[in-house]
């Protein structure tokens, strides 16, 4: 049995030349890039070309890329490297309702050490108000963070009015881009965006990997101390094979971003057109009517339990959006703050679609879909 994997927004496969790229420096090129000695010398290349790489796709300079192990210590780096920096530790920090537990929880940790913290709701198609960011300011608001797009219903927040608003106040504004990038264009200037944190393994490199973007002047203290790699942001030897993945995964990301993006946005739709010409209207749709991921469809099947229709099909790979113990319901951060009934979260159903997605793939899913759905109602 063949899988058809629709879970991308999870976690994506190391393509073929990020491997091919990797294999190098996994075998013959192990030196330390400390080191000065040739094979010293050869890793320390190969990861500022991989820094180089980073810093194009994202309009940056190579000083402003920092290697990190993933998307949650980028977060962290960016929360609690502001924070401590602060000249006065303390101070007040906005950040939406919808991000992820690796913003949220950083965020939550510095509240604990008396930071104040606002957390900005969302309208029912997921999208923060600019305006309510502005009315949320304190005189000593250091930090905003809203992630570029949901990682479950795909919808893509405002970021540009929202950086209009902060640089006007002075507040510096980071961005988890582990969704968009690859995507959607994630060019720093574009976005005004002082922080922006990079996911290695949601862009066809492995995981383990990621980077932050550190906007020249902004200040951070490191989260991890030790002999001052990354130019003093991130201690710890650096982890060439995985950066020089990283850095071939964001040449090709960028070499394929409009190509992909339509191709992905095709596909998305297909397959919501064929569940709605089986389902019907009583399909929802999370998101529908808002800027979305072109991979991204969050489905609401009506009268079922996801997680058991899911089982029925074990060749898809999905996710959904709610879990259900003992009759009661616990759904996911992002779908309580759009507000969605428990008993509709029941039924959600996350599909993500990637560059190895096809449209024989998304045919038999959608017939499999609904072939759950019928025998679970």
């Amino acid at each position: 049995m063949r899988s058809i994997y629709l879970d991308y927004n999870a976690t994506t496969p190391i393509a073929p030349a990020v491997q091919e790229a990797m294999l190098p420096f996994l075998a013959e090129h192990y030196g330390n890039p400390s080191s000065t000695h040739a094979l010293g010398r050869a890793a320390h290349e190969a990861a500022e070309d991989a820094r180089s790489r980073v810093a194009h796709w994202l309009g940056a300079q190579r000083d402003e890329i920092v290697f990190t192990s993933g998307g949650t210590e980028s977060n962290n780096l960016a929360l609690k490297g502001v924070a401590f920096a602060a000249r006065e530790f303390g101070g007040h920090l906005v950040i939406s309702a919808v991000e992820h537990p690796a913003v949220v929880q950083p965020a939550k940790f510095l509240e604990r050490l008396g930071w104040r913290l606002t957390i900005l709701g969302v309208n029912r198609h997921g999208l923060v108000d600019p305006a309510e960011v502005e009315a949320a300011f304190q005189p000593d608001t250091r930090l905003v963070s809203v992630m570029h797009a949901n990682n479950e219903i795909g919808v893509v927040q405002p970021l540009g009015k929202i950086s209009e608003i902060c640089r006007r106040h002075g507040v510096l504004l980071h961005t988890d881009a582990a969704q968009t990038a690859g995507k959607l264009s994630t060019r720093v200037d574009d976005l005004g965006v002082d922080l922006l944190t990079v996911a290695g393994h949601k862009v066809y490199a492995p995981k383990g990997v990621g980077a932050l973007y550190v906007r020249r002047g902004v200040t951070l203290e490191p989260v991890l101390h030790g002999a001052g790699h990354e130019a003093g942001l991130r201690a710890g030897t650096e982890n060439v094979p995985y950066i020089v993945g990283l850095g071939r995964a964001a040449s090709l990301a960028e070499q394929s971003l409009l190509e992909a993006g339509d191709r992905l946005t095709a596909l998305r739709d297909r397959l919501l057109d064929k569940l709605r010409e089986a389902i019907g209207p009583s399909l929802s749709v999370n998101g529908e009517d808002a800027p979305r991921l072109p991979n991204t469809l969050s489905v609401n099947f009506p009268g079922v339990v996801a997680g058991e229709m899911l089982r029925q099909i074990p060749e898809l790979c999905a996710s959904t959006g709610a879990a259900c113990h003992s009759g009661s319901t616990h759904m996911s951060a992002t779908l309580a703050a759009i507000g969605l009934e428990p008993e509709i979260a029941r039924g959600t159903v996350r599909l993500s679609l990637g560059w190895y997605t096809d449209a024989d793939q998304v045919d038999r899913a959608a017939q499999l879909l609904i072939a759950a759905w019928e025998n679970s109602r």
